[in-house]
């Protein structure tokens, strides 16, 4: 089981977080708080797996609560508000994800789990964002990847999950999660981040 705590000062946020985790077989919601000196406390009482963090609460904000929980937690932001600076210092303070409250629940679902497995995943939209602000594309590394791999690596780089990529590519979830295995090996990549940072890099995907 994957044990979540979720972080928000809004009632019905953590009401429709909890009703969307608690569905789930292999996920159970093990705290809910309204601020960040409340998620520091719970967090060190009842060591969830993972932590759903707002970032605007009372007392102590959710970005000053990641850093101090982070080194224990797998902490994933989930928030209304997408500046860099925000996303920057999350990322920076430890943070495993950075979701916008939009998302939909697929998606909340997919950072839950990658947190717990000790990846990252970020919302599609803010991903493609920042990897548009890197520096010009350098010549493509030597790579051993297959045809279907760039596939898959450039349709993580546009910010497409994994439920889309399969759909698109007309394969299955579970073939996309292991063409991705094999990518982040062939790669050296920790994460979806770093496959898609690669892709933009090296000029796999057109800046438009």
């Amino acid at each position: 089981m994957i044990r979540v705590m979720v972080a928000d000062d809004q009632a019905m946020v953590r009401t429709g977080f909890g009703m969307i985790l608690g569905a789930e077989p292999d996920i159970e919601v093990v705290a809910e708080v309204e601020d960040g000196v409340q998620a520091v406390a719970e967090a060190r009482r009842t060591k969830p797996d993972v932590a759903l963090m707002d970032i605007r609460m009372p007392r102590m904000d959710g970005l000053e609560a990641l850093k101090q929980i982070s080194d224990f937690v797998n902490v994933v932001v989930v928030t209304t508000f997408d500046h860099d600076e925000y996303v920057h210092t999350a990322l920076r303070n430890g943070a495993c994800g950075f979701l916008l409250k939009d998302s939909g629940p697929n998606l909340l679902l997919e950072a839950v789990r990658a947190a717990a497995s000790g990846d990252a995943l970020i919302s599609p939209s803010i991903t493609v964002r920042l990897l548009q602000h890197m520096n010009p594309p350098t010549p493509a590394r030597p790579h051993s990847l297959s045809a279907r791999e760039l596939d898959v690596v450039q349709l993580v780089a546009v910010g497409r999950t994994n439920a889309e990529i399969a759909a698109e590519l007309f394969i299955s979830v579970g073939t996309v999660k292991t063409h991705l295995a094999s990518v982040q090996s062939k790669l050296d990549a920790r994460n979806r981040v770093e496959i898609a940072a690669w892709a933009w890099e090296s000029g796999l995907v057109s800046q438009k």
